[in-house]
C-alpha cells in the first residue's frame, strides 16, 4: 500500500487492499438532519472531485450524523470514514464531525495510470486539541474579504477551526463602528475597513466550514488608531496622526478616566452583538507603561490607589493594567463573553476565567495554567518570523516533559498559528501562511505519538500544498507572478533559480537592515517573491544529510551514495552556471540590483560544493587551505542582501565538514 497522503494524520487508520474507482460519480445520500452546512460542504467536495454531475445511481457517499453542531461550545469533531469498493460512508455524532471527515475524504484520491480512485480505508479520528487557530492580522495591512475567504478554505482543508481576526492596531481600525464612525475613517492612512455587512458575510462563510471567528480589539496599547480618531482616549498630552511605521509606539489609552470605560462599554456593546462567538480577544500585549509613567496625572492616580511596587514609591504599571483588564472583563462578562488576552496581562489578581494566549514562550503558558487560567499556545507558531515548518512542528502545547499536572493540562485549549502582517500585504500573505500553517494544524489535531516523523510531514506537506492551490489559494501563484513582473520580458528561469533558494531574513531583522518600511511600502521586491521556507534548499539539505551519513571508508560507499552525489552535483552545476546568465538582468534592473551579490555568492557556494563532491568521490581529504577558503566563502555567503539570505549555506557547511 502506498504511503498515506493525509495531513493532519488521523487518530486511527487501517488500509485495505481494494479501491473505489472514480470513473463513476458518487451519489450523495444524506440523512435528513437540519444542518445545511453539511449538504453544502458535501456538494462542494463532490464538485471538486467529479464535476457538477448529480447521479441518480452508482456508488454512494452516505453521510449520517446525530445532531447539529455548536462549534463555539467545543462540540465533538469525532468521525469515522469508511471507503470500500462499493462506496463511502461517514458517521459522526455531530455535523461538525462530518465537515472534518469531508476534509479527510478530499485528500484521499490517488491517480494510477491516469485512473483516479479512492483507496480502501477505515478511519476513526478526533482532534487532540479543541482550539486550533490561525491569527490573521488585517490591521497592519488590510486583507480584502476574498483573501479572508480563501484562507478560511485553507483552514477547513487542514482542520483548523478558529479564525483569530486581528482587527485593530496602531496602524488601523479595520471594522465599521456605527457608534464611533471615526474609528474606521480617521484611524488609518488608507481608510480601508470591513463594513458590518462584510463581517457577517465572513462569519457565515466561516460557520459553513465549521470555523469560529474570534475578533481581537487590541487595548490598551497598540491603540494609536483609536486615539487619532478620538483624542479623549489618550494618556499623554500629545497630538497624534495616523501611524505609518511598524515599530511599537508604546502609546496607550488612559485607564484612569471613567470616560474611557464609557467609550469601551458602548463599543463593546456594538461589537459583541456583531460577533456571536463566546470568546472575545482584547490584546493587552507590549504595553511597557511609559505613556502612563510619563503622565503626572496618571502617576498621581496610581499612587493614590496604592499601585506601587514593593519599595512603596515606584509606581507599578502592571497593577494599573490589571485594574484596566478587570474593568474590561466585567464589561465582556455582562455580555456573556469570555475574555482572551496575550500573556502580558497575566498576574496574580487577574480572574481565572480569563484565557491567556502565550506568545513569549512556553513558560508563560505553564505559569498561566498553574494559576488556573485556560491557555493557548502561539509561541513557536509565528509564521511571520519565517522559520521552517519543522520548527513549528516541534512546538507542542503539551510536550512529553510538560511540568503541568493532569488537572492543569486540561486547561490547555490548544494553540494558534499567527500571521502578523508588517511584512505581508494581501498579495503575498498566503505565501507566508501556506503550506507551513498545515504543520501547525497537524501538531494540534493529530496524536502526539503519530507525529514525530519530520521527513514524512514534509512529504505530505508538499501534497497538501498542491491541494490548497486547487482550492484557490495563491501561495504559489502570487510569488510566480511577482517574479514575472520583476523579470519583465526576460527569461524568468534564471531569476527563479535564485529566488527559490532565498528566504526572507528571520524574525524582524527587516527593520534593521537599512530599509525603512511604512504602511505605504509596496511588497514587490525579490525578497517578497522568495519563499518563507525554501523547498529547494530543504531538499538540498536532505541530500547532504544522506551523503554525510555514509561512511566514505566503507567499501560500498560510492555505489550506495552515487544517486545522492549525482543529484548534488547536478544542483551545484545549475547554481554555478546561473550567475553568468542572471547578472545582466540583476545589474540592469534597478528593482533587482541589490540582489546581485547573492547570485555571486550562490555561484561561489556551488563551486565549493562541487570541489567537495570531487574530494568525496576520489577519496581525498580536504586540505587546511581548502577548508579555510571554504569557510571564508561560506561566511561571506551567509550575509543577507535586500533583506533576503541564501538558504543553502547551512547545508553547504555541513557538506564541507565545517
Amino acid at each position: 500500500m502506498a504511503q498515506p497522503s493525509l495531513l493532519p494524520l488521523p487518530a486511527e487508520m487501517h488500509w485495505g487492499q481494494g479501491r473505489l474507482p472514480l470513473n463513476k460519480p458518487l451519489k450523495l445520500q444524506l440523512d435528513a438532519v437540519a444542518d445545511p452546512a453539511v449538504r453544502a460542504a458535501a456538494q462542494r467536495l463532490l464538485t471538486r472531485l467529479q464535476g457538477p454531475a448529480e447521479p441518480t445511481a452508482g456508488p454512494v457517499l452516505q453521510i449520517r450524523y446525530g445532531r447539529v453542531s455548536l462549534p463555539e461550545k467545543f462540540d465533538e469533531e469525532r468521525y469515522s470514514l469508511r471507503v470500500t469498493p462499493m462506496g463511502v460512508s461517514i458517521d459522526a455524532p455531530t455535523s461538525l464531525g462530518v465537515l472534518r471527515a469531508l476534509a479527510t475524504l478530499e485528500q484521499l484520491p490517488r491517480t494510477e495510470k491516469k485512473q483516479r480512485y479512492l483507496p480502501e480505508v477505515d478511519i476513526r479520528d478526533q482532534p487532540r486539541f479543541a482550539w486550533r487557530g490561525l491569527l490573521l492580522d488585517a490591521a497592519r495591512h488590510f486583507m480584502p474579504v476574498a483573501v479572508i475567504k480563501r484562507n478560511l478554505d485553507g483552514m477547513a482543508a487542514v482542520k483548523l477551526n478558529v479564525l483569530h481576526w486581528h482587527l485593530t492596531d496602531d496602524q488601523g481600525f479595520r471594522i465599521e463602528s456605527k457608534v464611533f464612525p471615526r474609528l474606521q475613517t480617521a484611524g488609518s492612512t488608507d481608510g480601508l475597513y470591513y463594513t458590518q455587512a462584510e463581517v457577517r458575510e465572513v462569519l457565515a462563510y466561516a460557520a459553513a466550514r465549521g470555523i469560529r471567528v474570534v475578533p481581537e480589539f487590541d487595548i490598551p496599547s497598540h491603540s494609536t488608531s483609536w486615539i487619532v480618531a478620538y483624542p479623549r482616549l489618550k494618556s499623554a498630552d500629545s497630538t497624534y496622526a495616523p501611524y505609518k511605521l511598524w515599530r511599537t509606539t508604546n502609546v496607550a489609552i488612559d485607564p484612569t478616566r471613567e470616560t474611557t470605560y464609557t467609550f469601551l462599554d458602548s463599543l463593546f456593546t456594538e461589537m459583541t452583538a456583531l460577533f456571536p462567538d463566546p470568546y472575545f480577544h482584547v490584546g493587552g500585549d507590549e504595553n511597557d507603561g511609559r505613556n502612563w509613567r510619563r503622565t503626572p496625572r496618571i502617576v498621581a492616580y496610581m499612587r493614590a490607589q496604592g499601585m506601587v511596587k514593593a519599595d512603596g514609591k515606584t509606581v507599578d504599571k502592571h497593577q494599573l493594567h490589571t485594574y484596566f483588564n478587570r474593568r474590561v472583563l466585567a464589561m465582556l462578562q455582562k455580555r456573556g463573553k469570555i475574555m482572551i488576552g496575550w500573556d502580558e496581562i497575566l498576574g496574580p489578581d487577574l480572574p481565572r476565567e480569563t484565557v491567556i494566549q502565550s506568545w513569549r514562550g512556553k513558560k508563560t503558558l505553564n505559569d498561566a495554567a498553574k494559576l488556573g487560567h485556560p491557555v493557548l499556545l502561539s509561541s513557536g507558531y509565528y509564521l511571520d518570523l519565517n522559520y521552517s515548518a519543522a520548527s513549528s512542528y516541534a512546538a507542542d502545547p503539551l510536550p512529553p516533559d510538560t511540568p503541568l499536572t493532569t488537572a492543569e493540562q486540561r486547561l490547555v485549549l490548544g494553540g494558534e498559528a499567527a500571521m502578523w502582517a508588517e511584512f505581508a500585504d494581501s498579495t503575498i500573505l498566503e505565501s507566508r501562511i501556506w503550506p507551513r500553517a498545515a504543520a501547525v494544524a497537524e501538531r494540534l489535531w493529530s496524536p502526539q505519538a503519530a507525529t514525530q516523523d519530520v521527513p514524512d510531514m514534509y512529504r505530505r506537506l508538499t501534497l497538501v500544498s498542491a491541494e490548497l492551490e486547487t482550492l484557490g489559494l495563491r501561495h504559489r501563484r502570487a510569488p510566480e507572478l511577482l517574479l514575472k513582473q520583476l523579470a519583465g520580458s526576460s527569461n524568468i528561469a534564471p531569476l527563479r533559480t535564485l529566488a527559490e533558494v532565498l528566504e526572507p531574513v528571520k524574525e524582524y531583522k527587516r527593520h534593521f537592515q537599512g530599509y525603512t518600511y511604512t504602511t505605504e511600502t509596496r511588497y514587490n521586491r525579490l525578497v517578497d517573491a522568495a519563499p518563507a521556507e525554501s523547498e529547494v534548499a530543504r531538499r538540498f539539505g536532505t541530500l547532504v544529510d544522506s551523503v554525510v551519513a555514509f561512511k566514505p571508508t566503507s567499501p560500498n560507499w560510492l555505489p550506495a551514495s552515487a544517486r545522492q552525489l549525482a543529484a548534488l552535483r547536478a544542483q551545484a552545476l545549475r547554481w554555478q552556471a546561473n550567475d553568468v546568465v542572471l547578472q545582466p538582468m540583476l545589474t540592469s534592473n534597478p528593482s533587482l540590483t541589490e540582489y546581485a551579490p547573492l547570485s555571486t555568492k550562490l555561484a561561489a557556494v556551488a563551486t565549493m560544493v562541487l570541489e567537495r563532491l570531487t574530494q568525496l568521490q576520489t577519496g581525498q581529504a580536504p586540505t587546511p587551505a581548502w577548508l579555510a577558503a571554504a569557510r571564508t566563502a561560506l561566511d561571506a555567503a551567509q550575509a543577507p542582501a535586500g533583506q533576503a539570505e541564501l538558504a543553502v549555506v547551512k547545508a553547504a557547511r555541513k557538506l564541507a565538514g565545517l
